[in-house]
């Protein structure tokens, strides 16, 4: 029973809602769907709920309760009679009034498991049923059992379709013992059968299903045994299949007419394979499925989930390097401009630089970019086989380049490296106007945008593959052919799924 004040709580969160039931019920706790409908229909009539509810009244009077027992007790105790002469109540109200009335009338069977028979009483039973000189039901009472459980033996020890009796009439001792030596073949042959049947599914299991050949049948879903059951259907029948997985006949032609119709997913998987291996093999599930509803409409995150572990689409998982460039204390530091604020609500306005480097068998490579905090676009880079000042000065002048004939003059923010500390690189910021920032010693969080760059480029480009036999030029070709794709298809979740250049056209901001 519900107080006022939570019957009132329920209600008004529900009309709050918009009259839904199961946020409601969500968000509180309680109570049932129907109690809150019939809540808010008493709210409707009387603009609020009552303080108290009284209990609410039987349905059938004393006078008809000991009416019902009377024509029970005087009409030979039977309940199907009383209900037809009265016209009330149900079955189970009349069963409840009588076990308070009368204790003594419930009546209680107390069972036991049944017998269990050794196996040499069974082949000695199927023995003489099939070689016997007397009936079926003789037998039977040699043994002490009834004549089904005779017949029950002969079918689990040689199967329905072997006859139950062999009698010759005129049987000399030598053949009555050679049928018996033929039955004992017979129940051995069946349990060389079952065991060869038990070792098949267990095959098939590591064969299909890519299970060890110790799984247990019985903890498979009900969709792999129909798979292992359709494959060994040719050699074995279908009953003792379904026993030996146990498996429900009814389930496995449903699951068989599932299979027949087909997956609905099938395009969708190949759309989904084609997607990850066209993009460096590095889209996880959100860019797959934003990807996906650009060529096929919506489609959920947690089926694009299921289906790439189903096809075992893993993105790589990070790995740890650092390179770095810090020279000491070469020149005097700007101040921290950027102060870890990478948005920008323009492009070039906010610029961000660093150096990391590859290490392939053939060699190390260096890549120095400009990375626009608008977007994460590249605005310029530069990649080579020395760290040196000619590699940042060139990436630079290009980006520099870009804003040449604009009255723009970006904030370039970058970390404590003797690359832009040299005179090189400051004579060039100060005749393009532009302003210097950088992070504080050792503090790779200070520059963390352009540092998140190198993490995706590295986790989606280079630790993935094996650069066995690449040379440094096929390599640098690779990156720049990164940076590009980079710039012009990969999708970003942030930009509202679309890649850094695709973004800047729907502003308008470039054609």
């Amino acid at each position: 029973m519900y107080s006022y004040e939570e019957r009132i709580r329920a209600v008004e969160l529900f009309i709050k809602l918009g009259m839904r039931v199961r946020p409601t019920i969500r968000q509180l706790g309680y109570p049932t769907k129907n109690s809150l409908k019939g809540w808010y229909r008493e709210y409707q009539q009387r603009q609020d709920l009552p303080k108290s509810y009284a209990g609410r009244e039987p349905k059938f009077s004393q006078a008809q309760k000991a009416a019902a027992l009377e024509h029970y007790l005087t009409h030979d105790r039977c309940i199907a009679a009383t209900m037809r002469a009265l016209g009330y109540p149900g079955r189970g109200t009349l069963t409840k009034w009588i076990r308070e009335a009368i204790p003594e009338a419930r009546k209680a069977i107390v069972g036991r498991v049944g017998r269990r028979y050794p196996e040499s009483l069974k082949q000695t039973g199927v023995v003489e049923l099939c070689t016997r000189q007397e009936s079926a039901q003789a037998v039977a009472d040699k043994l002490g059992v009834c004549r089904p459980t005779l017949y029950n033996w002969k079918n689990q020890l040689l199967g329905r379709e072997a006859p139950a009796s062999m009698k010759h009439t005129h049987r000399s001792p030598q053949q009555r013992e050679r049928d018996e030596l033929e039955l004992q073949v017979a129940v051995l042959r069946r349990e060389v059968r079952q065991l060869r049947l038990e070792q098949d599914l267990l095959n098939k299991a590591n064969e299909l299903l890519k299970k060890g050949l110790g799984v247990n049948l019985q903890l498979l879903s009900n969709r792999e045994k129909t798979l292992l059951i359709d494959a060994l259907r040719e050699h074995y029948g279908l009953p003792e299949l379904l026993a030996q997985v146990g498996l429900a006949r009814s389930s496995y032609f449903y699951h068989r007419a599932r299979a027949v119709v087909g997956d609905k997913y099938l395009q969708v998987r190949q759309s989904i394979t084609e997607i990850f291996e066209s993009n460096h093999r590095c889209y996880g599930y959100r860019r797959l499925q934003a990807s996906l509803a650009r060529q096929q409409g919506p489609i959920s995150e947690k089926v694009v989930q299921r289906l790439m572990k189903q096809a075992h689409l893993v993105v790589p998982k990070p790995k740890k390097r650092r390179y770095a460039s810090y020279l000491g204390e070469i020149s005097p530091a700007p101040e921290n401009i950027i102060n870890r604020d990478f948005q920008a609500s323009a492009p070039n306005e906010k610029w961000l630089t660093d150096i990391t480097e590859f290490q392939i068998p053939a060699g190390k490579v260096y890549l120095s970019p400009i990375i626009d905090c608008f977007d994460g676009m590249v605005v310029s880079w530069t990649i080579g086989t020395s760290p040196d000042a000619e590699l940042v000065n060139t990436m630079l002048d290009a980006a520099i380049e870009t804003v040449a004939e604009t009255t723009e003059r970006p904030v370039v923010h970058s970390d404590r490296g003797g690359h832009y500390r040299w005179p090189g690189w400051l004579s060039r910021m100060s005749e393009a106007n532009l302003t210097r920032s950088m992070s504080r010693k050792a503090c790779s969080p200070d520059n963390a945008a352009c540092e998140g760059f190198f993490g995706r480029l590295k986790n989606e480009m280079f630790y993935p593959r094996d650069w066995k036999g690449t040379t440094i030029e096929q390599f640098i070709e690779m990156v720049d052919s990164y940076i590009r794709w980079y710039n012009e298809k990969r999708i970003k979740i942030s930009l509202g799924s679309l890649s850094p250049i695709e973004y800047r056209v729907s502003l308008g901001l470039a054609a």
